[in-house]
């Protein structure tokens, strides 16, 4: 049977170009177990791990003449050594010298004749590790019926957890004529359903308002300023397909102090962390800095993070997060013109908490229920909302997934860090990733080669700025 990539799936598949690849990375660095783990227990592992996560056997195959969205078939030729790779660094290698090498690999675009993902074993890491990057296609891991290939892999013990042997055979591939007639009778069910909705729409008119009405109350803040223009700032020039990367590894421990002192959210003190550091950024280029200066951040933002103890006892049951329910984006104006950072986490959080206020989650299959008569624009006000309006409703996008407060294992090696890479959107600069494990906040900073040659002094000034709060809080 074939399966047709959603509106949000098919947007990404085509929103890919030279200078903004559209895949989404994981850098995970590991303890070296006494017995080591060589590439081909990490190939057997993924094989094996594959049957949790089907379509990463799957490529895309456009429909002729456009006539439909993309479909996903079965790669005939699925090659699991050309997806798992291989490399090293010098050895010792340093920290500075994985960061480079993540960042040539995000630079590369994926092979949209495959799978769209890949994997990497980074061996010689210095101090008896080593690292796996991952990155996969955004149209390809849509939290529900895909995960990202770097997640199934990892298991909450040293053992390896069993799984039942799985014979894999590739369906066979469509026709063109059987695509194209698909194509066309899809064409006719959705005019008769459009005409469906309608009347239902028609006649129940109220009812249906008011569902609209509550289904769009997370994105509310979105739409009202979908016609505003982001503020000037440096954050947002024409970017090369080019790629620097920077790490920043925190102490969950500390966001918590600050947290228990002014009454806030984990979140709030994150944003204000980054508010920081952006305001001492733009100063040391130079940049004028008044009073009422901002950056404006898109923040699809995991819901499930504004609560850490209960995160971690949920983690600890091994309970996870619907990502379709959990997961709130929406624009924040960061106050990088006040100097004092205690009233600069003042403003986040009263912003945050007016959101609050007014948003209410939004699942998947309420967004379905209502494309049917939505107006189209709808659709982009999910998790992926930032890919649509990035020239000039926002500054700089934040994300934040939090995961699980215990140690995790790949074939025996404990995994010690996990850094997110997020995708930098077109003119976009600078995006920051954020993802908590086993006690730490880790950033991912992925930024522009040439036009964030200085994304490394954002690195140093993040400390600065959670430093700056910490004695404040003290």
């Amino acid at each position: 049977m074939v399966t047709r990539l959603t509106t949000q799936d098919a947007s990404f598949y085509f929103l890919e170009a030279s200078s903004t690849p559209m895949h989404v990375g994981s850098l995970a660095i590991f303890r070296k177990p006494r017995n080591g783990l060589s590439y081909e227990e990490l190939l057997s592992l993924v094989e094996e791990r594959l049957s949790l996560v089907p379509r990463y056997r799957q490529k895309v195959r456009e429909v002729a003449l456009g006539l439909s969205r993309p479909v996903w078939v079965d790669d005939q030729d699925f090659d699991i050594e050309y997806h798992v790779r291989r490399s090293a660094l010098p050895k010792p290698g340093s920290d500075a010298q994985l960061h480079d090498l993540v960042a040539r690999l995000t630079s590369r675009p994926l092979d949209n004749t495959r799978p769209l993902w890949e994997m990497y074993l980074v061996e010689g890491l210095s101090n008896n590790r080593f690292a796996i990057f991952t990155k996969s296609h955004s149209s390809l891991v849509d939290g529900e019926t895909a995960l990202e290939i770097g997640q199934v892999i990892l298991d909450p013990a040293k053992t390896r957890r069993p799984m039942a042997e799985e014979l894999w055979m590739p369906s066979p591939a469509p026709s063109e004529s059987t695509l194209i007639a698909g194509a066309l009778a899809e064409m006719v069910a959705r005019r008769a359903k459009g005409w469906a909705a309608l009347r239902m729409t028609l006649g129940d008119m109220a009812s249906a308002l008011g569902e609209t009405v509550r289904a769009v109350g997370k994105v509310a803040a979105v739409v009202r300023t979908a016609t505003q223009v982001a503020p000037a700032s440096p954050l947002n020039a024409t970017i090369s397909r080019n790629r620097r990367f920077a790490v920043v590894k925190t102490e969950l421990g500390d966001y918590r102090k600050i947290r228990a002192q002014y009454g806030c959210e984990v979140n709030d003190v994150i944003l204000a962390v980054v508010s920081g550091a952006m305001r001492y950024w733009l100063l040391s280029r130079g940049e004028p800095v008044a009073e009422s200066t901002t950056v404006r951040a898109m923040v699809p933002m995991s819901v499930y993070a504004t609560d850490p103890e209960a995160d971690d006892e949920a983690s600890r049951r091994g309970e996870w997060a619907d990502p379709r329910s959990m997961v709130s984006s929406f624009l924040i104006d960061l106050p990088v013109g006040e100097p004092n950072a205690v009233v600069r986490l003042s403003h986040v959080a009263h912003a945050m908490e007016a959101h609050a206020k007014q948003s209410q989650r939004v699942t998947a299959e309420t967004l379905v229920r209502l494309s049917g008569f939505a107006p189209a624009t709808l659709h982009a006000m999910s998790a992926r909302v930032a890919s649509s309006f990035s020239q000039r409703m926002f500054n700089l996008m934040i994300t934040n997934a939090p995961g699980p407060q215990l140690p995790l294992y790949v074939g025996g090696a404990r995994m010690l860090e996990m850094y997110p890479v997020s995708p930098l959107l077109k003119n976009q600069t600078l995006s920051i990733g954020l993802t908590s494990y086993d006690g730490n906040v880790y950033y991912g900073l992925n930024a522009d080669r040439d036009a964030m040659a200085d994304v490394d002094v954002v690195a140093a000034l993040l400390y600065e700025s959670l430093e700056e709060l910490l004695d404040a809080s003290r």
